[in-house]
């Protein structure tokens, strides 16, 4: 795997059970049109256990939150809304738990792999690597 397994940017690629999720955890209709099948570059880079990542949304919107393993971090979540989280690494994933979800991500096959749990909804984002 190696210490640097994270860095890369990804284009999306595919998701599993959007519509489902997005409901569930309350993301408002016009949000959720723009999420469908949106081609997000996600641009991480990864210094030991410090890691930045982005989210390049189509239309110039970045969202980008940095954090170290293991400390607590001021995070944005995917409606915009700012949380505390404490980020783990289990097994080579991500661990994070948001206001709603639990999220983790994984490089997988090249791919990074996001996982997003909410009352027994998961929902699953496929991005190839691109750089």
């Amino acid at each position: 795997q190696g210490n640097m397994a994270f860095t890369g940017k990804y284009e999306f690629e595919g998701d599993e059970n959007y519509d489902e999720f997005v409901k569930k955890i309350d993301l408002p209709s016009d949000k959720i049109e723009k999420g469908r099948n949106c081609k997000i570059i996600t641009e991480v880079v990864q210094n030991g256990n410090d890691f930045t990542w982005t989210q390049h949304f189509p239309g110039g919107h970045t969202t980008t939150n940095t954090f170290t393993i293991g400390k607590e971090a001021d995070m944005e979540t995917m409606g915009g809304k700012k949380f505390k989280a404490t980020v783990k690494m289990e097994d080579g994933k991500i661990v994070a738990d948001f206001p709603n979800y639990h999220h983790t991500a994984e490089i997988s096959g090249g791919k990074l792999v996001e996982i997003s749990t909410t009352s027994g909804v998961v929902y699953k984002r496929t991005s190839k690597r691109i750089a």
